[in-house]
């Protein structure tokens, strides 16, 4: 709202439904601003921006470029990455891997209640079709390459990490709950703290790293688990952007676990593709999906390398380290 209103010079007050569902103000079954929840949280109609569909041209620029511009797409953040990887069917799964983890999946026309602790949100609006999306977020993620970086000096890059985790063929029974704040989807836990189990006498840097960067992997199971089972629907694919996904050996493993085919694009920076790709459909650069859908593009696709019965007693372990992780929270 405040981008458009400076691009446009203070002509337009307007927002998009997928902005608009993330407000805690907007009732995402009729698209409109709802009158309850304004009273509760006592915040006047009046201050609030029109809602708009997420591709439209709603104006043109005024004074901030040297021509006039339209302005013709309006995304939420992971909303935009989910069209930006073309997750237009119902479905179908992006995870984003950045200091967090956003998974998010596409469920169609009619919004799903979660039974399993997910978001349900408005993925976006074209036309007079609207779509609906279940979202899970992982407080920590590229974090927990951070924390091995800043705070346990054992590389000196966050680039280093894949070589040191290379190291070890596994983690040999080490797990590393990274719940620097809290767990996320689908857990919601705001008390359980970081946690590293399993450590023996011949544990070293290389297995701790490797647990980190498998702790990603884990934690999107556990939401890609929970969207499954609200959907009904058996993932066939994750399409993944974001700057984790550089590292080969941790998309092969998150392959491994999901069991399904874990999809690099070409262009990992899919919330500002998204955008474009909204706009560019206002504006008839695009024809339509099917346009826009020969032009994304598959950089590499990982296809898990093990039997789904040697998943089992890895994801037994990391159950018990949340469940050991979640334990040190309760006992105060």
């Amino acid at each position: 709202t405040w981008l458009v209103w400076n691009l446009t010079d203070g002509r337009l007050h307007i927002t998009d439904v997928s902005n608009a569902s993330r407000t805690m103000l907007f009732n995402i079954h009729t698209l409109e601003w709802d009158d309850e929840l304004l009273r509760i949280f006592d915040i006047p109609a009046s201050m609030l921006p029109e809602v708009r569909s997420s591709s439209e041209i709603y104006g043109i620029t005024s004074g901030t470029f040297s021509s006039q511009i339209p302005v013709a797409g309006i995304a939420g953040d992971q909303q935009a990455a989910l069209f930006g990887q073309m997750c237009v069917d119902q479905g179908m799964v992006k995870n984003t891997y950045g200091t967090g983890c956003f998974m998010m999946m596409n469920i169609g026309t009619k919004p799903i209640e979660s039974k399993n602790r997910l978001l349900t949100t408005v993925a976006w609006k074209i036309g007079d079709k609207t779509e609906y999306a279940l979202e899970g977020s992982i407080f920590i993620a590229g974090a927990v390459v951070q924390w091995l970086r800043d705070s346990l000096g054992v590389i000196n890059s966050s680039a280093d990490v894949e070589k040191l985790a290379a190291k070890v063929q596994s983690s040999e029974g080490v797990y590393f709950v990274p719940a620097f704040a809290g767990l996320g989807a689908p857990y919601w836990n705001q008390h359980t703290r970081g946690t590293i189990t399993g450590l023996t006498r011949g544990s070293s840097a290389a297995h701790i790293a490797r647990a980190a960067l498998d702790s990603i992997a884990y934690q999107t199971l556990d939401v890609l688990l929970a969207m499954n089972s609200d959907s009904n629907i058996d993932i066939k694919e994750v399409r993944v952007d974001g700057g984790a996904t550089i590292n080969n050996s941790l998309m092969q493993f998150q392959a491994d676990l999901l069991q399904v085919d874990v999809v690099r694009p070409k262009i990992t920076e899919t919330t500002a593709l998204g955008a474009a790709y909204l706009a560019g459909l206002a504006t008839g650069f695009w024809s339509g999906l099917g346009e826009i859908r020969q032009q994304w593009q598959i950089e590499r696709t990982f296809s898990p390398a093990i039997r789904p019965e040697e998943t089992v007693s890895l994801i037994k372990g990391w159950n018990r380290a949340v469940r050991a992780a979640n334990a040190w929270a309760e006992e105060k």
